[in-house]
């Protein structure tokens, strides 16, 4: 039977025959053309060739398959296309020789190291021998007959093969040979081997790599055997990576300068690691210049690799300027007292500076420029301890707010200091802030390698920032350096941080960050200085007044919209402490002390009336609310003074809403507030009953939904009366469901008729579904006991029957049902 395809499968083997027609086509049109220019050019044939008949092959075209028997006739589906190949030759070629290759090797490693048969270790060394000098030649008989794969899978054991070949000859000839030495020669021996392999077949690329990895255990591995005389480790180690700095510069092909450069790097890094342990170790200058002269000769070749290799010029030169601040700076550290060798390290990568004058490579500049700058980052983060304990430490005064000043700014701080260190710090600060301010005022002084003016005038902002910030830095820690009285310190840090907020109100060019970085500056000294003032009741006033009356200044002279916002929340919470401090004082209690606070919003509010639309104004407001929260808490103990919060926190929310671009969030604040005075007022009273509640809430509710749906007819009645009537009914109807009186659901129920029928009457849909549905729950609540007395007194098997019966009176009547509910929907929809 022929096998006739659904249409989208049949479309689908046709596109495909027609893709293959067609590129069969365009391949032998190809080939004529070939064929028609090469004769021509011979003479041979006509300008012009006779077209082949219509339907026929053209020339070298295969001639058409016979056709089977038992094939479909002509205009028949053909069958479908064979399935091809999962995989290619090449991927079974390299999978089948990488195989054998690694069989190969595991039975060199059984035949060397475990044994075979009766044969002694001296037997399987010569046939090893024998073995491996077979598969060192058969690569270049291989290649010869264009078999490379394959000879890259005989080198590959081949190289297994010496590395057993060194194994035996172990074993056999120096069976007591000191091991570590032995595997350094035999490290040696085999790279000079697989390096004149390698050299001798250059189209094999296994074994020049591996004589460059092997090679790097040579000179370690001699330094760490026994043998007298042997070089230091960490001098074999930057021997080794010497060698390998020159293959990296040399050698072919370019996989094998990578190799060698990964190598140099590891063998490099790993002798400078241990020259900077050990100068840093080092108790004398005498005892430092061993390690120094190491990492001046590390520094030299990574300066002399960064030359003459662009590609690594910059990891190089960066390697370079360490290794040589680290020699020199570890030999003045060795010299000074304990502590300033910081110093040291900082004024050699400061002097390094000065190398980027001469001309040199634009990557080898770049380099040192970096690696002054790693010099001096290092230092900085040296003087990040004393620094932070001079900022946050007088939070962590033991005396306690109010309880007495230290006799000295050092004695503020939380933790006993060395004191030999301390004068370090502020010098190390002083000479980063000096670095920084020449790279931003004097940029010609340190030609850094930057491309471009604009690249120029972001580094010279950056400078002026970091200046300032080192700068300040500094003249922070300078009290507790020389302990200067208490009050001096505070008076020292005052006056730093109102110059930094004076600098952050200065209004700089477009799209600069500078002021921005000094606003961030001159709050954090804010913060430090009052927490220092906490010590004594007048220091507290006195900082807290001066730094509000600054913020407040830089919120009205900054520009822009980001700092006067900052600078005016800061200022309002620096207003904050200021009246805190004050109720603090007053020595009322906390419930009476909450109301001092409510002069923030309050003064808040009237600042936000004054200035209007103005950007600082929204700030400020939303900020003093942290006040009423404060106020809030202290009172929360006692109702009522808390509701007494609540209400004028209500009045000043009220009072804010009478603005047109305040009115919706503060109306919304200002309600809730005095409802939840109101609320509390009541629970103050004991009043347990929920009407009390709900009424004050449902009224105002209620009125402003009718002024709502006459200013707007199209307001939904939901909208406008359903919130107010469902606070009250819902309530009332839950407590109903636990009263025992019949005042209640008398009431209730007479306001749910009352509510359903001013619904019928006005065609409301929110007041005749609630008043409705209120009213049948009191109902039913009414005639439940009566329900369940009726219940009782008949037989068991009435109320199965029944629910029987009204189960099949229901399934009778669904569809009359269905129609009446509907109607019902639709008249409800009707209703406004």
């Amino acid at each position: 039977m022929t096998y006739v395809p659904p249409p989208a499968e049949e479309l689908a083997i046709l596109d495909s025959e027609l893709r293959r027609l067609d590129a069969r086509r365009a391949q032998l049109l190809a080939r004529r053309s070939w064929l028609l220019a090469a004769l021509r050019g011979a003479g041979a044939v006509p300008a012009s060739p006779p077209a082949p008949p219509a339907g026929a092959w053209t020339a070298g075209s295969p001639p058409a398959p016979p056709k089977p028997a038992g094939a479909p006739p002509a205009g028949a589906w053909p069958a479908p296309p064979e399935r091809g190949a999962e995989t290619s030759g090449p991927g079974v070629q390299n999978l089948l020789l990488v195989l054998g290759g690694l069989l190969l090797a595991v039975a060199a490693v059984a035949f060397t190291l475990v044994s075979w048969g009766q044969m002694g270790i001296g037997g399987r060394s010569a046939v090893l021998g024998a073995v491996t000098v077979a598969a060192l030649a058969a690569p270049a008989a291989l290649l010869r007959r264009g078999l490379r794969a394959t000879a890259e899978a005989v080198g590959v054991v081949a190289l297994v093969l010496t590395v057993l070949d060194a194994y035996a000859l172990h074993r056999v000839a120096f069976p007591g040979a000191d091991g570590v030495l032995y595997t350094a020669v035999a490290a040696t021996l085999l790279s000079a081997l697989w390096s004149a392999h390698g050299l001798l077949l250059p189209r094999l690329s296994t074994p020049l790599p591996a004589a460059v990895l092997t090679a790097q255990l040579a000179l370690p591995l001699w330094a760490l055997s026994d043998v007298p005389g042997t070089p230091d480790v960490a001098w074999a180690l930057l021997a080794t990576a010497a060698l390998d700095v020159v293959a990296a510069l040399r050698a072919r092909p370019a996989v094998l300068r990578g190799i060698a450069g990964v190598a140099a790097a590891v063998t490099g890094g790993g002798a400078l690691l241990t020259g900077l342990q050990r100068s840093v170790a080092a108790g004398s200058p005498a005892e430092a210049v061993l390690p120094g002269v190491l990492l001046l000769a590390g520094a030299a070749l990574a300066l002399w690799w960064a030359w003459r290799a662009p590609a690594v010029a910059v990891a190089a030169a960066l390697v370079a300027g360490v290794s040589g601040v680290a020699a020199v700076g570890g030999a003045v550290r060795a010299a000074v007292p304990p502590g300033w060798g910081v110093l040291g390290y900082l004024l050699c990568g400061t002097a390094l500076l000065l190398v980027l004058r001469t001309e040199l490579p634009a990557g080898v500049r770049r380099g040192l420029a970096v690696a002054a700058g790693t010099v001096q980052a290092v230092s900085a983060l040296s003087a990040v301890p004393l620094v932070l304990l001079s900022l946050v430490g007088p939070a962590s005064w033991p005396a306690g707010v109010w309880e007495g000043a230290p006799s000295g700014a050092r004695e503020a701080l939380p933790v006993e200091w060395p004191l030999s260190s301390l004068w370090a710090t502020p010098v190390v600060l002083a000479v980063l802030a000096a670095t920084a301010a020449v790279a931003a005022f004097r940029p010609g002084a340190l030609p850094l390698p930057v491309a471009g003016a604009e690249a120029a005038g972001r580094l010279r902002r950056a400078a002026v920032c970091v200046a300032a910030g080192l700068a300040w830095a500094a003249l922070l820690v300078v009290p507790a350096v020389a302990d200067v009285p208490w009050t001096l310190t505070v008076a020292w840090q005052l006056v730093t941080a109102l110059g930094l907020l004076a600098w952050a109100a200065h209004r700089p060019a477009p799209a600069s960050a500078v002021p921005v970085v000094a606003l961030v500056y001159g709050l954090t000294a804010s913060v430090s200085v009052a927490l220092l003032s906490l010590a004594t009741r007048p220091a507290t006033f006195t900082v807290l007044g001066v730094l509000t009356a600054a913020l407040a200044a830089v919120a009205l002279r900054a520009g822009g919209t980001v700092r006067p916002a900052v600078a005016a929340c800061a200022a309002t919470l620096a207003a904050t402490g200021l009246v805190g401090a004050a109720a603090a004082a007053s020595g009322l209690p906390a419930h009476q002390a909450a109301l001092f606070l409510l002069a923030v919003p309050a003064a808040a509010a009237a600042v936000g009336a004054r200035l209007g639309r103005h950007p600082v104004a929204l700030p400020v407001e939303a900020v003093s609310g942290l006040a009423a929260l404060i106020a809030l808490v202290l009172a929360a103990g006692r109702p009522g003074p808390l509701s007494l919060v609540l209400g004028l926190c209500g009045v000043i929310a009220a009072a804010t809403a009478l603005r047109a671009e305040r009115r919706p969030a503060a109306g919304h604040l200002a309600a809730v507030l005095l409802v939840l005075a109101a609320w509390t007022r009541l629970l103050a009273w004991d009043v347990t009953s929920p009407e009390a509640y709900t009424l004050p809430v449902s009224v105002p509710a209620l009125a402003v939904g009718a002024l709502r749906r006459r200013r707007d007819p199209g307001t939904s009645s939901w909208t406008a009366y359903g919130p107010g009537l469902a606070v009250t009914l819902v309530p009332s109807l839950l407590w109903t469901f636990g009263d025992t009186h019949w005042l209640r659901p008398l009431l209730l129920g007479l306001a749910a008729l009352a509510v359903t029928l001013a619904g019928a009457k006005g065609r409301l849909q929110a007041p005749l579904v609630l008043g409705g549905t209120v009213l049948a729950l009191v109902a039913l609540h009414e005639l439940a006991p009566y329900v369940a007395q009726v219940v009782g007194a008949l037989p068991r098997w009435i109320p199965p029957a029944a629910a029987g019966v009204l189960l099949l009176a229901t399934g009778a009547t669904y569809e009359q049902r269905l129609r009446d509910a509907r109607r019902l929907r639709e008249g409800l929809g009707r209703m406004r």
